[in-house]
């Protein structure tokens, strides 16, 4: 029998906590599975409790970091745990913050 995400008409997916893993939004599965299961993620703004919950490529992820709140929208499923620029090519960034006050430009 082949896996749900090997099926036509299918979407793949993967594990949150893998996934975020994978993304390096933290060092480590069991840090992502307790962030998880903090309850204060959400997946398409439903709150989320379980490592195991699926999600794939067009989610929208709202992750409570420390310091700030991050919104992200999955762009593709990773492979393996690579580097950083590897990382980065599997979400987009969906904060339109403005640039800290240090980086802004003076004013004359």
């Amino acid at each position: 029998m082949a896996a749900p995400q090997d099926r036509p008409g299918t979407r793949p997916v993967l594990r949150l906590d893998k996934w975020l893993w994978q993304a390096r939004f933290v060092k480590s599965r069991s840090l992502a599975a307790a962030l998880v299961s903090g309850g204060h993620l959400r997946v398409n703004g439903q709150p989320v409790s379980k490592p195991a919950h699926a999600i794939g490529p067009g989610d929208v992820l709202t992750l409570p970091l420390p310091g700030r709140v991050r919104v992200i929208r999955v762009l593709d499923l990773g492979l393996r745990r690579g580097p950083a620029h590897e990382a980065r090519a599997l979400y987009a960034d969906l904060d339109a913050t403005a640039p800290p006050p240090e980086c802004a430009a003076p004013l004359e």
